[in-house]
């Protein structure tokens, strides 16, 4: 049978658990906003990186051609797949790692025959694993905005280190996206080699000055520096936008868990009032028992 004590512990417990649930909403809904700035803060980079390759095509008109190749086919290539390094965030690795393999449609092969897999999140490994999907490196996520360029930094050292060794150029990111009503929504994307109409595109931009621009750098080294840079945006940007859907999703997730709490405190409250009721009533009515007794003697 409860008693006042047990349903006061349990009110206790759950107050301090409300405690907890709206501190990480509050972490989450900054964290939302923070990655959401870096992002838009990169926009500005992304355009000057755009414009190098618009100057770079429009002398060299026949880059394009060389540029933009085949894919290397099923079962080559890297892929760079964003998932969480925290719990309390839903579906959220379930959901990437299930689009990675309807995409890709991957099953377990020969090393030699499916494509480098860099996983950044190291909750996500385990969920890629359960589906046959093995990772060849296992990178941590950065805890703050200020990390994410070390971290791109070191996707692209692992990136160049298996294009070296072996036909592995192109490149393609799986991470979430923010959705509506804080939903994580999987994406993915097609990173290198870089897309003939894209830079054809490129090619075409009107220059925003009268003073046209000169290239100092030898031309295979100028392509090679904004290819990278070009990878680094987009790689950037995977990272923040993951995160920013990790944090929605936990934010979701601990709205969802604060509706129980509260539904569970409305419950408990009204239990434990009726105890107290049902105590204070049966004190009085021991009261009145005992003045009755007394008065008949």
């Amino acid at each position: 049978m409860e008693t006042q004590e047990a349903l006061r512990h349990q009110l206790d417990s759950l107050d301090d658990l409300q405690s907890i649930v709206r501190t990480m909403k509050a972490l989450s809904a900054s964290s939302i906003r923070e990655y959401e700035q870096a992002v838009e803060a990169l926009r500005q980079y992304e355009n000057t990186i755009e414009l190098g390759f618009a100057a770079a095509l429009r002398d060299h008109p026949g880059w394009p051609t060389d540029v933009s190749t085949a894919d290397d086919g099923p079962g080559h290539g890297v892929a760079v797949i964003f998932g969480s390094d925290h719990g309390l965030c839903g579906r959220f690795n379930e959901q990437v790692a299930e689009h990675f393999v309807q995409r890709m449609g991957h099953k377990e092969a020969a090393t030699s025959d499916r494509p480098r897999i860099l996983v950044v999140g190291v909750r996500l490994e385990p969920v890629l694993g359960a589906r046959g999907v093995e990772a060849d490196e296992v990178l941590e996520l950065p805890a703050t905005v200020e990390e994410i360029t070390a971290t791109v930094q070191a996707i692209i050292q692992r990136i160049d280190r298996w294009q070296s060794t072996g036909p592995h150029r192109s490149v393609r990111v799986f991470h979430n996206g923010p959705g509506r009503q804080l939903q994580s929504r999987p994406t993915d994307q097609h990173l290198l080699p870089l897309a003939l109409q894209r830079l054809q595109q490129m090619g075409r931009r009107e220059w925003p000055s009268p003073r046209l621009p000169r290239a100092f750098m030898a031309e295979p080294a100028l392509l090679s520096s904004l290819i990278r840079e070009y990878l680094f945006v987009r790689l950037f940007r995977a990272c923040a936008g993951s995160q920013t859907s990790e944090h929605a999703s936990r934010l979701n997730a601990m709205q969802r868990a604060q509706s129980n709490l509260d539904d569970r405190i409305e419950s408990l409250t009204g239990r434990f009032r009726r105890l107290r009721q049902d105590a204070i009533t049966s004190e009085l009515l021991d009261v009145v028992s005992g003045f009755e007794a007394v008065n008949s003697d």
